[in-house]
């Protein structure tokens, strides 16, 4: 699933389950509506993605390659190992600037604090 949100300089895309061939059939109106906003800077969180196919990669390369042909931004947020390696495979990491700083919220076992502040074992 695939929501936006907007403010006045930013479109935020929150990517939840499987980015690949099986929905694509999502991506065209998806890039449509984001590309009719015109907002210069484009964040793409990714902390909900389950798998990611050069597919997906596709997608989100043509959403960043527009964005740069309007001269925005594309920020991807929450993106793994596994789906930057896909992005770096597809030669299009230039095209991003990737959120270092950004944390998930679902998290990691070792990132989850008890009522009482105390980290969970």
């Amino acid at each position: 699933m695939i929501e936006i949100s907007t403010s006045s300089t930013t479109t935020t895309l929150v990517i939840t389950g499987d980015l690949d061939l099986a929905e694509r059939d999502q991506f065209p109106e998806v890039a449509a509506r984001v590309v009719g906003l015109r907002r210069q800077l484009l964040v793409i969180d990714m902390c909900g993605v389950t798998f990611m196919d050069s597919t997906g990669a596709a997608f989100l390369i043509s959403l960043a390659d527009a964005s740069r042909k309007r001269g925005g931004a594309t920020v991807l947020r929450g993106a793994d190992s596994r789906e930057l390696f896909v992005i770096e495979i597809c030669g299009a990491t230039e095209l991003f600037r990737i959120d270092p700083d950004h944390r998930c919220a679902h998290g990691t076992e070792q990132d989850v604090v008890q009522p009482d502040g105390a980290p969970a074992h």
